[in-house]
């Protein structure tokens, strides 16, 4: 969810409607909406489908951030540095909001040990951990470009994947072998889950990256041919081909899914193997729509993942004093749409009163 500024002509509609779109999986992941229609029904939509929610932003991340920065020969810095500094200050400011829930909720870690964790890893509230997984997932792609072909860091950033896999979706197979159960035992020490900056993000990077890079070679590809008087007439069978891999790839993931969740192998349901190519058509199809969308839907996305917590507490606070407990909490389907509404409600205001600032500010100088 790294911020970041398009140049020139902006044909990101895909994208940046998606955007909205993932804030309001990530809202579910926390509020599991379908629970009511049957735990299985919420597990495929939710902890299945919805879990393109956050590769998604990592992707855009390393389409937006990495790519540029891999186009021009890994040379200027700058390029990852300056959307990486902002992401960090929205994760002091998210980290300072959320302090004091942990403080009144006893979450506060007891151990310098348990803060560092928390601080590099876990976030300050549960949510918050995406924003030490993209700046140490940017950083650890970053240095292994510097050091190594792509093909290889590819394949690492695969490698971190499977292993992160093991302790995640995979881990009821992973731990019945007593080394591989004794080195997660150690990595759960570091950090609580293996979605995290160093076995989960960095594959997603990568790609987001690749995906720029193809963009750019076929549309150096394109430009030749119309020079020479030929047209493309590739785009809509390679559509075509991509939302069949989709939806292919969707379906073997939902498979992967029940399987593991069935057999009682997940530790937790981020990490699936078929996530990878479901990530790869999907992001392919988003940036086939043609258009420009409002250049807010970015802000918005931010701001309602950040504050969705929040408004899922005050809401339970105001049920409880209310008398509305069997109806906004109880009641999952009513807790989500409350929660997506008043969340996406107060970004709004958010947004257009910093907007108005920004043009009040302007005009003084």
């Amino acid at each position: 969810m790294t911020e970041v500024v398009y140049k020139g002509r902006r044909e990101y509609a895909g994208i940046d409607y998606f955007r909205i779109a993932a804030a309001v999986m990530v809202i579910a992941i926390h509020t599991a909406p379908f629970s009511v229609f049957g735990r299985e029904i919420d597990f495929g939509l939710t902890y299945c489908i919805g879990r393109v929610a956050v590769p998604f932003f990592l992707m855009t991340t390393g389409y937006f951030v990495l790519g540029p920065w891999k186009l021009g020969k890994c040379a200027d810095d700058k390029r990852v540095i300056r959307p990486l500094k902002k992401t960090l200050f929205l994760y002091a400011a998210a980290f300072v909001l959320y302090l004091p829930v942990n403080f009144y909720a006893g979450g506060m870690p007891k151990s310098a040990g348990g803060f560092l964790r928390m601080l590099f890893f876990d976030g300050a509230f549960y949510h918050l951990w995406y924003f030490p997984a993209v700046v140490t997932g940017c950083i650890l792609v970053a240095a292994m470009l510097k050091r190594f072909p792509v093909h290889l860091v590819v394949w690492l950033a695969g490698l971190l994947y499977l292993i992160g896999a093991g302790g995640d979706s995979y881990y009821g197979l992973a731990s019945r072998i007593p080394a591989v159960e004794s080195l997660y035992d150690m990595l759960f020490a570091v950090s609580s889950y293996t979605r995290n900056g160093i076995f989960y993000a960095p594959v997603f990077l990568v790609m987001g990256m690749l995906i720029r890079a193809k963009k750019e070679s076929d549309g150096r590809k394109r430009k030749t041919q119309e020079r020479r008087g030929r047209r493309s007439r590739s785009g809509g069978v390679e559509t075509k081909g991509l939302l069949v891999g989709l939806m292919v790839s969707m379906a073997l993931m939902l498979i992967e899914g029940y399987l593991t969740y069935s057999f009682d192998l997940q530790r937790h349901n981020s990490m699936y193997l078929f996530l990878i190519p479901v990530m790869y058509f999907l992001f392919r199809l988003l940036l086939c729509i043609p258009g420009d969308a409002p250049a807010c839907t970015r802000d918005i996305s931010m701001l309602v993942y950040i504050i969705h917590p929040a408004v899922l507490i005050g809401l339970r606070g105001i049920a409880g004093a209310a008398g509305l407990t069997a109806v906004l909490v109880d009641n999952a389907l009513m807790q989500f749409l409350s929660v997506t509404v008043v969340s996406f409600m107060l970004t709004a205001a958010l947004v257009c009163l910093s907007s108005r600032l920004k043009k009040g500010a302007n005009k003084n100088e």
